[in-house]
């Protein structure tokens, strides 16, 4: 069953996120179910406007953008996410933080932050139809599908523009664990190595380290030392696709159960350890300040009990 919204004029501010893509891309996504047509007939008719004015089809957003989106109607499905699955109705246990403002939330392993690849949904497509009363629920950053631990929430637009604006001007912090294969060197403690992304030709995403790529830093930092493996805080400073993974592989040290950067060998030994279907990364802790005038907080999210379980056979093995 379905059933008919009804049309009206929407004004939608351009997040920082979402800056960069074609207007028609944009529409596509803010106007689920729309055929493509209608929308590039909108946009030739000048009833899309972006800061007042007309735009063709191939203009590149930027952030602060505010673009008008005429009366159109959509068809949707009462309800996209089945909110009686438990690892949905499990989200509100996950959130560790709350306020008016935003969501801190202590995001499982295995379940991507939205939908889309193959995934009909996603965190935040869940916790909008667990929250259907939430005016307003936005993606502040990404975590990477099987990295588990804290993901921040807007509940505000403007909540999110600062919590953006924490981030561009790197006044955020985050830090994960992560397990490396080997033992990483105490003295190593910044990985600056520029990464791009390609697709190769299965079309997975995939980065690398090349002269060509964007500007990345991560610091690290030994935590304990086993026999084959370090663990490590990782501290991204800027905030690439897979930074951490690919800047951990750069410096000879993979991370445990990374199937795409990781060693396969030692991933299938960890395997029979339990950690399978994950990789050893997890957001343990954020630091940021909820208003300009507050001082800053620090949430921490505690390590899953599968990761545990596996330091601790590590442990004991040395």
């Amino acid at each position: 069953m379905s059933e008919q919204t009804s049309p009206q004029v929407t004004f939608v501010e351009v997040q920082a996120e979402e800056a960069g893509q074609r207007i028609d891309n944009f529409l596509l996504k803010k106007l689920k179910g729309v055929p493509k047509s209608r929308i590039y007939k909108m946009l030739r008719k000048g009833e899309v406007r972006v800061n007042k004015g007309r735009v063709k089809a191939e203009y590149k957003i930027e952030a602060g953008d505010l673009v008008r989106i005429p009366p159109v109607r959509t068809s949707q499905k009462e309800s996209e996410v089945p909110t009686g699955l438990n690892k949905v109705q499990a989200l509100e246990d996950c959130i560790i933080y709350e306020d008016e403002r935003l969501i801190v939330l202590n995001k499982p392993s295995g379940m991507a932050v939205h939908g889309g690849s193959g995934m009909s949904y996603g965190v935040i497509e869940a916790l909008r139809a667990l929250r259907p009363q939430a005016p307003y629920l936005e993606l502040v950053h990404r975590l990477d599908r099987d990295t588990s631990g804290c993901l921040l929430i807007a509940k505000k637009r403007s909540a999110l523009r600062f919590l953006h604006q924490q981030l561009q001007k790197k006044t955020m912090t985050k830090r994960y664990w992560a397990l490396v294969n080997g033992n990483w060197p105490a003295k190593l403690k910044h990985v600056d190595a520029p990464l791009a992304k390609n697709q190769v030709k299965s079309g997975e995403r995939l980065v690398r380290v090349t002269d060509n790529g964007k500007a990345s830093l991560t610091s690290f930092r030994v935590i304990e030392a086993f026999s084959n493996q370090t663990l490590m805080s990782a501290e991204p400073i800027t905030g690439r696709t897979h930074q951490i993974r690919v800047h951990a592989q750069f410096a000879g040290h993979g991370l445990v159960g990374d199937d795409k950067y990781g060693d396969d060998a030692v991933n299938e030994q960890f395997k029979q350890q339990g950690l399978s279907n994950r990789l050893f990364l997890h957001a343990y802790s954020l630091k940021f300040k909820v208003q300009p005038e507050a001082k800053a907080i620090t949430v921490e999210a505690p390590l899953p009990e599968d990761l545990e379980q596996v330091l601790a056979w590590l442990r004991q093995t040395g």
